[in-house]
C-alpha cells in the first residue's frame, strides 16, 4: 500500500505521520488526521487503536459541547471496517454530542455487527440518559434517521414495533428511513408496501428528499423502483449510484443476469 496519499501544507502526508498526528497535542491536526485515515481507508492495527482511543476524547470540544474529533473518528472507524471497534462504538451511542451518536450509528450499520441492536433501540426510544438534541432546528433527540436506517441494515426484527411509529414522523425524511427499515424487516409479501411508498416520494417537491429516497432506494435494491428512479428530478450521477444498488442485488441473487438486471442495466447506459 502506498502511505504517501496526500497533500497538508505542501507536503505528502504519510499514514504513519497521521497517526503521530492523532495522537499529538495540536487539536486541528487531529481532527483532521482522523479524518484522513477514513478518508484512505488506512486499516493498520496502530490506526484502529488510536481512533479507538479517539472515541472518548474530551480536549477538543466546541463552546456548545460538540466533539469534532470524536465524530471523525466514529466516521473513520465505519470506513475502515474493522469489528474490534464495536464495543467503544456502541459506547459512543451514549455520547452527549447528537453528531458523534449518528456517527456512531452509521459506522455500526456499515461495520454489520448487530452486537449495537439493543443499543440502538434503546436510542431510537430515546431512553439513553444524558443525551442532548441537534444544535440545530428542529433540534431532534436523537439522530432517528441514522439510527433507523442501521437497524434496517442490521436485520433488526426486534425492533419492528419500535420503527413503525416512524413512518408517521412529521419529517418526511425520517418517514422515508423507517419504510426503508421496514422493507428490510418486513416479509417478502408485505415489503413492497414500503418499496412503493418510497417511490411515490421520487415525486416531493424538496430536492434533498428526492436525493435521500434515491439513496434509499438503491440501499435496498427495489427493482420495481428502477424506472422512476431513471425520471427523478435529480443529478444523473445520483440516479446512477441508485441503479447501481438495484443492479448489485440482483446480481447477489443469481449468477446469470435476469430480465430485471438487464433492464437495469439500460436506464443505466441511458443515464451516462
Amino acid at each position: 500500500m502506498d502511505n504517501n496519499f496526500d497533500f497538508q501544507n505542501g507536503e505528502q502526508l504519510t499514514v504513519e505521520q497521521a497517526i503521530a498526528n492523532l495522537q499529538g497535542e495540536d487539536l486541528g491536526l487531529r481532527v483532521y488526521a482522523a479524518w484522513w485515515l477514513g478518508r484512505f481507508r488506512v486499516n493498520a492495527p496502530a490506526a484502529i487503536e488510536i481512533l479507538i482511543v479517539a472515541l472518548e476524547d474530551e480536549a477538543d470540544r466546541t463552546p456548545a459541547g460538540g466533539y469534532p474529533l470524536r465524530r471523525n473518528a466514529a466516521r473513520a472507524l465505519g470506513k475502515l471496517g474493522d469489528r474490534q471497534a464495536v464495543p467503544a462504538l456502541i459506547q459512543a451511542l451514549s455520547c452527549t454530542d447528537f453528531y458523534v451518536r449518528e456517527a456512531a450509528a452509521q459506522a455500526l450499520e456499515m461495520l454489520g455487527d448487530p452486537a449495537g441492536i439493543p443499543t440502538l433501540i434503546e436510542l431510537l426510544t430515546n431512553n439513553l440518559p444524558g443525551t442532548l438534541p441537534a444544535p440545530e432546528p428542529p433540534q431532534l433527540a436523537q439522530p432517528f434517521d441514522a439510527i433507523l436506517e442501521a437497524l434496517g441494515s442490521l436485520g433488526a426484527r426486534s425492533a419492528i414495533a419500535e420503527i413503525q411509529p416512524f413512518l408517521e414522523h412529521e419529517l418526511p425524511r425520517i418517514q422515508y428511513a423507517a419504510a426503508r427499515a421496514m422493507y428490510q424487516l418486513s416479509d417478502p409479501q408485505v415489503a413492497s408496501q414500503y418499496g412503493d411508498r418510497l417511490v411515490e416520494a421520487l415525486s416531493a417537491d424538496d430536492l434533498q428528499l428526492r436525493r435521500a429516497v434515491l439513496a434509499d432506494l438503491g440501499a435496498i435494491g427495489y427493482l420495481p423502483a428502477a424506472p422512476a428512479i431513471a425520471q427523478t428530478l435529480a443529478e444523473n450521477s445520483l440516479k446512477l449510484m441508485s441503479l447501481k444498488g438495484l443492479l448489485e442485488q440482483q446480481l447477489t441473487q443469481s449468477a446469470n443476469l435476469s430480465e430485471g438486471a438487464v433492464a437495469v442495466m439500460g436506464l443505466m447506459d441511458e443515464l451516462l
